[in-house]
């Protein structure tokens, strides 16, 4: 009879284990998934800012220092390896973007320009995809980093080498209003 007892209690030990390492992978997988969604966004965000350029530049043709700006944090995005290097890159396009608009609201011709509001309009859309996703990932990230730093599932955490996800949060330069001078 202790016998049963002592298998059942092992029994039951290593369910809870296996539970608990479950639960962490649905957890990594659901962050994942986050960043996915922030990463789909954020290449459409990519993929738009040529076609804005392009229409800005013909009306703008003098304001080389805020393209270069635009077209160096584009060119960030694509040599950033780890999250916070992306999150920074991202951030700095942001601002790169503010910086556009800015220039743009002095040029009542261009403001007029149908394929200007069109881009302008659907950048300002992809903005707010990015800023939900960005929200949901910060969200998952948030439930994975409670998830492996309590007890008990710390210690299952800490064995199969799951760290802290880093959050996608905006840089100091991507909080403050762009300044542009004429």
């Amino acid at each position: 009879m202790p016998i049963f007892i002592i298998l059942a209690v092992i029994a039951a030990l290593i369910f809870w284990a296996i539970s608990i390492y479950n639960h962490l992978v649905r957890m990594v997988n659901l962050k994942d998934e986050a960043w996915s969604g922030i990463d789909v966004q954020l290449k459409r965000r990519f993929d738009l800012i040529p076609n804005l350029v392009e229409t800005v530049k013909g009306y703008a043709a003098h304001e080389k220092e805020v393209f270069q700006r635009v077209t160096e944090a584009r060119s960030a995005i694509t040599k950033a390896h780890s999250l916070q290097e992306r999150a920074d890159s991202e951030n700095m396009l942001s601002g790169a973007l503010k910086s556009l608009f800015a220039v743009a609201e002095n040029y009542p011709a261009l403001q007029a320009n149908s394929n200007f509001l069109q881009l302008q309009e659907e950048l300002s859309s992809l903005e707010n995809d990015i800023q939900m996703s960005r929200r949901y990932y910060n969200g998952a990230a948030r439930d994975f980093n409670i998830a492996i730093s309590t007890f008990p599932a710390v210690l299952i955490a800490r064995n199969f080498g799951y760290e802290k996800a880093d959050y996608f949060e905006a840089t100091e330069e991507a909080r403050t209003t762009p300044h542009v001078s004429f």
